[in-house]
């Protein structure tokens, strides 16, 4: 395809005549592909001037080589195809800190053009921030002005479903995991080469998870003469439970989650389950035996790096592109004997299909939303629209043909610019072209993650961690402003007493059958509240 037609395409959509179109082609770029040109129409001038301002955000993919987002050739070449400039405000990727800075702007009552961030985890969800009047509803100017997201909307109903509130709003751009493979990308990784010098075979249960990490333990399988093994941790990016609670592994072996699940359509908080105190006294014996990190509680990424790369750290939670992908590529020319497998979710008993493992909605609730202080609406919705059309899908998956990927039988392969950059990792290399490798208002496409997770060990991985019939995960629930503040401080009181009583049980500060007091104390906070509000949402969620 043309891009010099396409660009006038789009930009005819927007009212700009073909001389100003070939304005929009030209570009400061040195990645670009067309040479300047020269126009004068004032339409294209008046566009060519218009600057959005866009929070979101910096993934630490991004931050790692650019300092803005504004420096990807995406935005660079998006730029360029529609005389749209955006002006990055960008949050750091802390969750602690982006939600306080998003608070912050919020408060400060002046909002940037476009705002993206994971709408369903914000307090008082996307209805509060619509019916406030931070955003604005998209529903009819979607259909006015959007025809690609129209098109990707309408021909899917469980999409529309998922990324449509309760009272029928459309509030974002979306984020779409476009094929199920895409939804799973992460779970428990195992020392292959450990595996393999000790004569242990990879774990389906926790009988047998125990054996294994008692002999990593105990049988010096990095050969260095000292018992410096660390056969387990839940750390998972800094967050000493969140293995626990993003993937579910452990803990779902008893069927239950630790956060909200349902099943057969009423929810429960698993916390609370007689099986929580299992999970409980079985994390808790692991630690008593040295199977656990003793470091769990305070571990950050650099630390848990480390002890991966330096031999020390037996198994993990983590994901394929950024745990297997990364370690093995960091390992390679250090220690080719080094390799890494993605496990089994482990169940009670051998044979029992695990019903827990780590699967992302297709809306996992992240989108970019118009702010009601934005002068330019239809402007930045087409912009935005750009991304959901065959073009725009490409440009936001691949990047620039010729530059980031070539077609090959109509498959769009990585060049060797993206694939192998001497000084970054494949994520990190990645993030300084287009946006598949995180996420953001865009379709993402399946090849990206064929190449991203190129290495036979991935692609196995992601297909044992999508075994888990995870028929009991929550969709994508939200409350009504009405719940959501009694919701929300429901919750972070219950998830503080929670997170703290667990971590005290397993390194043995508080016994097993103290949980008792804990369930007690979260019944006194409102926890069965908390499920009645969030059985509400689900009742609400399946009659949309």
């Amino acid at each position: 395809m043309n891009r010099r037609i396409s660009r006038r395409t789009f930009l005819r959509n927007v009212g700009i005549g073909a001389g100003a179109a070939a304005v929009a082609i030209a570009g400061k770029n040195p990645l670009a592909l067309a040479a300047p040109h020269s126009g004068t129409q004032a339409a294209w001038k008046a566009l060519a001037d218009l600057t959005l301002s866009y929070w979101v955000v910096l993934p630490n993919n991004v931050s790692a080589s650019l300092k803005s987002m504004s420096e990807m050739l995406c935005y660079q070449e998006l730029e360029k195809r529609t005389g749209i400039h955006l002006e990055f405000q960008h949050a750091a990727d802390q969750a602690a800190q982006a939600e306080e800075q998003f608070n912050l702007m919020i408060a400060s009552g002046q909002y940037a053009d476009i705002i993206e961030r994971n709408w369903l985890s914000a307090a008082g969800g996307p209805s509060k921030y619509l019916s406030d009047g931070v955003i604005v509803r998209l529903n009819d100017l979607i259909d006015q002005h959007a025809p690609n997201l129209k098109k990707v909307l309408d021909s899917n109903a469980r999409w529309r479903k998922e990324v449509t509130t309760d009272n029928g709003d459309i509030f974002c751009f979306p984020f779409l995991r476009g094929d199920e493979f895409l939804q799973t990308f992460q779970g428990p990784i195992i020392r292959k080469d450990w595996l393999d010098k000790l004569g242990v075979k990879t774990p389906s249960t926790l009988d047998e998870w125990h054996d294994m990490l008692k002999a990593f333990k105990e049988k010096d399988p990095n050969g260095n003469g000292q018992a410096d093994e660390v056969p387990w941790t839940s750390t998972l990016g800094g967050q000493p439970l969140q293995a626990f609670t993003s993937s579910h592994v452990m803990v779902g072996a008893w069927g239950i989650a630790m956060e909200f699940y349902q099943e057969n359509n009423v929810v429960k908080y698993g916390a609370i389950q007689p099986e929580f105190k299992d999970f409980l006294a079985t994390m808790a014996q692991w630690y008593k035996e040295g199977l656990y990190d003793p470091d769990f509680p305070s571990m950050d990424q650099k630390l848990e790096d480390a002890k991966i790369t330096g031999h020390q750290l037996g198994t993990f939670v983590m994901n394929t592109g950024n745990g297997i992908g990364r370690y093995e590529g960091l390992m390679k020319d250090k220690d080719p004997n080094f390799k890494l497998i993605g496990a089994p979710y482990p169940t009670l008993k051998a044979g029992d299909k695990p019903m827990f493992g780590q699967r992302d909605n297709t809306f996992p609730g992240i989108g970019a939303a118009i702010s009601s202080q934005c002068k330019n609406v239809e402007e930045a919705i087409k912009m935005l629209d750009y991304a959901y059309g065959d073009e725009g899908h490409m440009l936001f998956n691949f990047g620039v043909e010729g530059v980031t990927y070539t077609l090959v039988d109509g498959y769009p392969k990585y060049t060797e610019l993206v694939t192998k950059d001497p000084k970054l990792p494949l994520a990190n290399s990645m993030a300084r072209y287009f946006r598949s490798v995180f996420n953001g208002p865009f379709v993402q496409d399946k090849r990206y993650i064929e190449q991203y997770a190129a290495l036979p060990e991935q692609q196995d991985a992601i297909k044992t961690w999508r075994l888990p019939s995870n028929e009991k995960l929550m969709p994508p629930v939200t409350q009504t402003q009405e719940e959501s503040k009694k919701f929300a401080s429901i919750m972070n009181d219950v998830v503080t007493l929670r997170d703290e009583s667990i971590i005290k049980i397993i390194v043995g500060q508080m016994a097993v059958s103290d949980w008792d007091n804990v369930v007690a104390q979260m019944k006194q906070i409102g926890i069965d509240e908390a499920i009645q509000l969030r059985q509400a949402a689900l009742e609400r969620f399946n009659k949309r």
